[in-house]
């Protein structure tokens, strides 16, 4: 009898455990522990929104888009928490794309809760240990609040559109790897423009105009873009080669004591930013008549007429930007202008405006004594012209192939075109095309 007794209490006690005791019609007490310790182990994850609905990011020169989220984590969270963003990029195209090849390629910072955008770089499953498809990225670790804000910015190069539109999962985790947050971002990659080569004006006041090519051979000029003011002090500026919108295209400029600075080349898709803070190369520069740029580097005509090389430093620091001069030869006073053009040649007028095209001889550094190969007579006639510059392919023709185009101020303020053109002897200048009036608001064109 006693062990069935207590055989009798076990069972009930078991039994308490599945089905609430009731006595006098109360429900037990003790039977509400396990119900509490179920829901605390069902609790859902939080949420993760995206601001502003999905995002279009254009591979190409545009620049980055940000993409802005917020997550609210799950109830009793415990930082620090870590964001994760996946691209689940599963059709690579021909040509070598992987999923390295793809995290190099996409260029990011990211900002959380609020804090400071940094330089974040997108990882492989074999980088994080995980397997999945395509790339991810870390976002810094936060402690936890009701509401953190994130935010990251895409700059895609061009030839990345295959990626097309996405679903990207987001994850919020705390230190211990639980997932306390999810969601997921719209991202649709879409065919970005290509990089646009600039021209500019300096105006009577001294402020610089940039004008950005289209593409369009009816329409090759963007309306102008302000740079700044300030640019009246200097007696001579020097393109050292093309300059566009992907930062490409560095500049020298001359002051009026003579000292020469150095404006590295600035990516921005606007035009409004071309190039970086100046930095100081150094005095003695009143000796020259002419500065052009030669392939990164500058070549400086001096009062004797003799022309001198100066390679380009290939890691400048401070303003160490260029090597020691090297003398190329004498008679280069016959020119009343020189300019810049198709990647490390030059175009110069003579006296009785006559144009003549020297073409890069060798690449950069070879034989500094020769930066050019013997010169090729292109035409009479260019003594009309108050301006001549050589710019990008303002019109990028993909018919037309690398050789940049010329543009020429006449007496009047109108611009006109010179289309490039391959040619067998190199680049040939064809029918001009008219711009647009008003130009002579510039002092100096390039």
């Amino acid at each position: 009898m006693k062990r069935t007794h207590s055989s009798a209490v076990m069972a009930t006690a078991l039994l308490a455990g599945v089905v609430p005791l009731v006595l006098g019609g109360t429900p037990a007490l003790a039977a509400t522990a396990p119900v509490a310790a179920e829901a605390q182990a069902t609790v859902e994850p939080g949420t993760i929104v995206q601001e502003g609905g999905r995002a279009t990011v254009p591979a190409g020169t545009e620049g980055p888009v940000t993409v802005r989220f917020t997550a609210a984590p799950a109830a009793g969270s415990t930082g620090p928490l870590t964001a994760r963003v996946r691209l689940p990029v599963t059709d690579y195209p021909a040509g070598g794309w992987n999923p390295y090849r793809l995290s190099d390629a996409i260029d990011s910072t990211c900002s959380a809760a609020g804090g400071a955008f940094q330089s974040c770089v997108w990882l492989t499953d074999d980088d994080l240990n995980e397997n999945f498809s395509g790339v991810a990225v870390d976002f810094p670790a936060v402690q936890t609040a009701d509401r953190i804000a994130y935010a990251v910015t895409l700059d895609l190069p061009q030839g990345l559109e295959w990626i097309g539109s996405l679903d990207a999962p987001v994850t919020l985790k705390d230190s211990t790897g639980k997932v306390v947050a999810e969601g997921r971002l719209g991202i649709d990659v879409t065919d970005g423009s290509d990089y646009r080569n600039l021209l500019f004006g300096r105006d009577r006041d001294g402020v610089l105009w940039s004008y950005q090519g289209t593409g369009d051979p009816a329409r090759p000029l963007q309306s102008k873009v302000r740079v700044g003011g300030g640019w009246q002090q200097y007696t001579a500026i020097a393109p050292l080669d093309t300059t566009g919108t992907n930062g490409r295209g560095d500049l020298v400029a001359r002051d009026r004591d003579g000292v020469l600075w150095f404006y590295e080349g600035n990516a921005d898709p606007t035009g409004a930013a071309p190039f970086k803070p100046r930095v100081r190369v150094g005095g003695g520069w009143n000796k020259y008549t002419a500065l052009t740029g030669q392939s990164g580097g500058l070549v400086a005509r001096d009062s004797g007429g003799v022309l001198w090389n100066y390679e380009r430093v290939q890691e400048p620091t401070g303003g160490d930007v260029f090597k020691p001069r090297v003398a190329v030869g004498g008679g280069w006073n016959t020119y009343n202008t020189m300019t810049d053009f198709d990647n490390g040649g030059a175009l110069a007028r003579d006296k009785s405006g006559v144009l003549w095209k020297y073409e890069r001889a060798h690449y950069a550094g070879s034989y500094p004594a020769e930066p050019y190969k013997q010169r090729v007579k292109v035409g009479g006639g260019w003594q009309i012209y108050t301006a001549i510059a050589g710019t990008g392919s303002l019109q990028m023709d993909p018919a037309v192939g690398p050789p940049d185009d010329v543009v020429a101020r006449d007496a009047e303020g109108r611009l006109w075109i010179y289309k490039s053109k391959s040619g067998a002897g190199g680049w040939v200048p064809t029918t001009r095309t008219l711009v647009g009036g008003g130009w002579n608001t510039y002092n100096l064109i390039f």
